[in-house]
Parts: C-alpha cells; structure tokens; sequence
C-alpha cells in the first residue's frame, strides 16, 4: 500500500492520527488500546472525533485533560530523550510501536541538538515533551505499524510565516527544528500566516522518509480521510488529507524507478569509479552503462539506473553529484521478478554462495556468486566448481521442496 499525505493546511501530530482513522476507521478500538497505556491523569481522556469545518468533514484527535489542565508535573517540564524512551519502554506497546515512537522523538532529539548546538543527551523537550505531544507521536507510531508494510509520501508542504511562541521565546516560523527536519522536502507559500508544520509533524515525516512522488502507476485509489487542525484558517480548510492506493499489479510482480541519463564530458576513469558509488547507495538496485552517440557523432556513455521507489529523489541527487550530466530522466515502471533465495554450499573445500530462482512450473535454476569463485584456480577449475556448487544448490533445494 501507498500513503500519500496532502497537508492542504498543514501537518501536525493530531492531523496525522485523525485523517489516518477517518481513512481507516478499524483501526480506531487498537489505537484506543495502545492510548489506554499513556498513563494520562485521571479525568484525561483521547478521542478522534466527527468534525466538520462548515465545508469538509472528516475527524479531529483531541486529549481531553481535567479541569486545571495537566498535573504540576507535566506543566512546562523539561523533559530528555532518555527520559522519554524509558517512558516509552515502561507503557507496555507492542515493541515495533514503541521502537518507531522512540525513534520519532530521536529524529526530533537530533534536529533540535544541532540547531540549539548541544548534544542529544543534553536536548531537553518543552512543548513535545507535554502529553498531548506524547500522546500524537505514541498514536501516529502505533497506525503506522498497524499499515505496515507501507510506502509514504508527502505534497508541498506550506511555509507559514510569522512568529511562534515557545520555551525559547519567540521563534521565527518554520521553526528553526522543523527547517533543519524537512531539508529536501518541497514547500509553498500560500500567503497565510502561522505555524503550518509543527515539530512533531515534521518529526513524523522525517522518520517516516516520505517520498514526493504521488503514487506509483497503476494504483488503485482504496480510501481517503480528513484530519482537522485545531486552527481555522482564512480561506482554507485546516485539513491533512490522506490518499491510499493499492497496487494493481500481479502478485509477482512490483516497481522500480528508471533513472537514464547520457554523460559525454566525462573521463572513462572517473565515471567508472562514480558509478561504483551509485551502486553502493542505499535503494539503488543496478547501474548499467553502454556506448552511445551523441551529438556532432562524439561518444558517450548512457547509464540506466535502477532503483527502489522510495529512494528515487536521493538517487537523482547522487547522478548529479558523482556524475557530470546536467539532467536526469526518471519514471516508475511496473517489472515481473521470479522469487528467489540465496544459500550456502560447500564445494572443493569451499564455501560458496548460490542464488535459486524458482520459475514457473516449478522448475528452479541455479547461479553460484562469481566472487566466490576468483580464487578457485584457472578457468576450467572454476566451471568444475561453478557446476558443482549450483548442482548442490539444487538438489538441496528439491530436498527442501519434498
């Protein structure tokens, strides 16, 4: 599934949480569950409500707090990282909720440490640190496990403008945490004023590495949903709106972003030892080159690029850096792929690895790992040892298919 966020207003924790659930209302009597652990004061409650602005409709998350607002203890206390993840660990969440929570607040940790120009043990947190924070990031942890496996993406965000309070006192807006956050993301200025894109918001995207690409082609639209702001906004509705999409492609099959550019201007040496280093970036699959001509009948090389969706801004960025083209071509293309294993023989004294393809009828096919081979001696000793490692491979694995 794909999750595609349009902050038509904004972002926010309790955006997040509402237009996930007004999406996927199921997931509503889990989430009330995993918020039953936040130890919240008696009298304080979580909600996510039907809420209409006078054009949309969709949900709003509110905690509700006891007459006074929160316990003493909670009001302006400054609270640390660690402090936080122990917290975290003792409400008893399900681990991969209370692993993704804590890494949301550590992205956040690490953002406010390097503007505030401290360590990350010596971040204290004000306003996140409160219990409605507390409460948004513990939520938005727990949907996203619960859509798990899942890729996201995120619109344009808007700028805001202004001037927004804070523990520090008056702060410009984006705030100096959420700019450091978003670096790479897309904004726009719609001309109104106010902090648009929260700390936490921009935390959840962060950790959550949205794409800015829609959604892959050939998705079918599954559901949508609208989660409100407490702001209301001249002009526009203060709404985070979801977008899931599923796949419609074969069961064997899935996507890959297609990146092809042309390089002339570029020494052999230095271009091989660049394309070595877009093979090694994270999400690429395969880099391909091949001779070409270009204009005036000069030649060139053209590399084709594979790579996994959600890294295809980072693997443009990375032709540009280790390349000399000025453009890059991209699109995501549909592939049909055979399910495969990799396993270990050994052979002639040596352990070799072997990849298995399974194809269809049921046959499967074998090829041994060709690094594992250079040190097996002249040629005809490396097909004696190819033949038999992958013959192994096979066998074992009709044994396994028995």
């Amino acid at each position: 599934m794909h999750l595609h966020l349009d902050p038509v207003g904004g972002i926010a924790g309790d955006m997040f949480i509402a237009a996930l659930l007004d999406a996927f209302p199921r997931l509503a009597p889990g989430l009330d569950a995993a918020l039953g652990k936040l130890g919240l004061p008696a009298g304080a409650s979580c909600a996510v409500l039907p809420h209409h602005d006078g054009v949309l409709s969709g949900r709003r998350f509110e905690l509700s707090l006891p007459e006074g607002g929160a316990p003493a203890q909670h009001r302006h206390a400054h609270v640390g990282l660690a402090a936080i993840r122990t917290a975290i660990a003792a409400m008893g969440l399900d681990a991969t909720v209370a692993a993704r929570a804590s890494a949301i607040f550590a992205v956040l940790a690490e953002a406010e440490a390097a503007v505030h120009g401290v360590s990350v043990d010596e971040v204290e947190f004000h306003e996140v640190g409160a219990l409605d924070s507390i409460a948004d990031i513990v939520g938005a942890a727990w949907i996203i496990e619960a859509l798990a496996p899942a890729t996201w993406s995120v619109g344009a965000l808007p700028l805001g403008s202004g001037r927004v309070h804070s523990a520090h006192g008056l702060l410009p807006v984006p705030a100096p945490a959420v700019v450091k956050l978003l670096q790479g993301f897309a904004f726009f200025d719609d001309g109104l004023p106010g902090e648009r894109v929260t700390p936490t918001g921009a935390a959840i995207l962060r950790q959550l590495d949205c794409a800015s690409a829609m959604a892959p082609g050939g998705a079918r639209l599954a559901a949508s949903g609208m989660g409100f702001g407490a702001r209301t906004l001249p002009g526009i509705a203060n709404v985070l709106r979801l977008l899931a999409f599923e796949a419609m492609v074969a069961p064997d099959a899935d996507e890959v972003a297609l990146l092809a550019f042309e390089v002339d201007d570029q020494t052999p040496e230095d271009l091989a030892l660049g394309l070595d280093r877009l093979r090694a970036c994270d999400g690429v699959l395969d880099v391909l080159q091949s001779p070409v001509f270009g204009k005036k009948g000069r030649m060139a090389a053209q590399v084709q690029l594979l790579a996994e969706p959600q890294h295809l801004a980072a693997a443009i960025a990375a032709c540009f850096v280790e390349t000399t083209t000025l453009g890059v071509r991209h699109q995501l293309i549909a592939r049909s792929v055979l399910a495969r294993s990799e396993t270990t023989v050994g052979a002639a004294g040596a352990q070799l690895r072997v990849k298995i393809a399974r194809r269809p009828g049921g046959a499967s096919s074998a090829k041994a790992e060709s690094e594992d081979l250079r040190g097996a001696g002249g040629r005809s000793e490396r097909e004696t040892l190819r033949r038999d490692s992958e013959a192994a491979a096979l066998k074992r694995e009709t044994g396994h298919a028995k």
